[in-house]
């Protein structure tokens, strides 16, 4: 299911390579970009914002207004999670501590939320990541000061573990994230959150690497936990169920019930490739538990990108780069076109997809390049000019 305006997919050539593809620019209201605003801040928010100028930058690109919420889970909601660590731990700097008060905690979000929407970004952002005020606070983690975590930590095994990681490998081998959690373990008391904790650790570990390593360091680990899950809502599949429970006696009705289903799927969120994979192994199962026995992936066709935005069929790298802006040609991000392939049906155990997996189908985690460069899949690129987006609605 493509959405109106946008050309059909991009032509194989005869080597078997995807051509460059780049869609139609509908008109779209590039002011945010052009046009910034100056903020009102609170000026109770003591934070250090010229340290993340160009994160805040990035962020704004990332969450910009219409598009945040389609690309939330991948790239929008993970860089600014970093950037709020980030920020929080270079201005430790200067204040001593990693954490705020509920008092400063509301001024300093609101404060960063202005500035993000005077570039751009979507202004229900907090919402749209489930970011509260209470996120800038310390919460249950009883150690907040500088002095006294670094007298509590192991702080050069620490960095030495996670002050540059190799994306891939940290998500089989968990170097940088052991050592977190093991910060945060000797911080923590009973009754504290361990998670409270290490969000301190963050904070910290951000502290002691410029705003750039310490952001690729971050957005490496949330890709670790994001490509773990899938991220959709399933509506209810009786209908599904009904057409094609059992002997399947109207395929043509069967596959039109499944199309109309993953049409519904294709209106949530862009995935990344492992994403994809594990959304297609929790909706078999719910069609196997419905007595579907018959492979409906294989039966009607189904392919990877049919459980993504349906912008020509994209799914973005396990890996996904930030989204970058042209004044020319607006908001573009990048695709991983090795997603034209059928969405493998399920065992019968559910689990989810490893990048450390060898046997998938697909290239789980691209060889990362340097931060100036992005995420890079040999052959395997295009990008996504997806203004269009704009007109996408879900149906009533």
């Amino acid at each position: 299911m493509g959405l109106e305006g946008y050309a059909m997919a991009p032509d194989i050539s005869p080597g078997g390579e995807p051509q460059p593809f780049l869609p139609s620019l509908a008109p779209s209201p590039l002011t945010p970009f052009t046009n910034n605003t100056v903020p009102t801040l609170s000026g109770l928010c003591m934070l250090n914002f010229s340290a993340v100028e160009n994160l805040m930058r990035v962020t704004a690109t990332d969450c910009w207004a219409s598009f945040a919420p389609y690309l939330a889970n991948v790239v929008c909601c993970p860089q600014f999670d970093a950037t709020l660590v980030i920020l929080m731990g270079q201005s430790s700097k200067n204040s001593g501590v990693l954490a705020l008060n509920s008092t400063h905690s509301r001024h300093c979000l609101s404060d960063v939320e202005k500035i993000l929407v005077s570039q751009g970004a979507n202004e229900t952002l907090p919402s749209i990541c489930s970011v509260h005020s209470a996120n800038l606070t310390g919460a249950t983690c009883p150690v907040i000061d500088v002095a006294e975590f670094e007298s509590s930590v192991d702080t050069s095994r620490l960095l030495s573990a996670c002050e540059k990681i190799d994306p891939v490998k940290e998500c089989c081998d968990q170097v940088c994230g052991n050592a977190i959690l093991d910060a945060a373990r000797k911080i923590s008391l009973s009754g504290s959150s361990l998670d409270d904790c290490k969000s301190i650790v963050l904070r910290w570990l951000a502290s002691k690497l410029d705003p750039s390593s310490a952001n690729s360091v971050l957005r490496g680990l949330s890709s670790c936990n994001l490509n773990k899950v899938c991220p959709l809502d399933f509506p209810n599949i009786t209908k599904v169920a009904a057409e094609c429970e059992g002997p399947i006696n109207n395929r043509t009705a069967c596959c039109k019930a499944m199309d109309s289903y993953t049409s519904w799927l294709q209106r949530q969120s862009f995935l990344t490739n492992l994403q994809a994979l594990n959304c297609a192994a929790m909706l078999g199962m719910k069609l196997q538990k419905a007595n579907v026995s018959k492979n409906l992936y294989n039966l009607c066709h189904v392919n990877l990108r049919d459980f993504s935005i349906q912008a020509s069929g994209c799914l973005l790298p396990s890996l996904p780069s930030d989204a970058t802006f042209d004044k020319s040609s607006g908001i573009s991000i990048i695709c991983d076109l090795n997603d034209n392939i059928a969405a493998p049906w399920p065992s019968s155990s559910l689990e989810p997809v490893s990048s450390c997996n060898k046997t998938n189908k697909i290239p789980a985690l691209p060889s990362p390049t340097s931060a100036q460069s992005g995420i890079h899949i040999e052959n395997f690129m295009f990008l996504l000019l997806f203004a269009s987006l704009l007109f996408l609605k879900m149906p009533p």
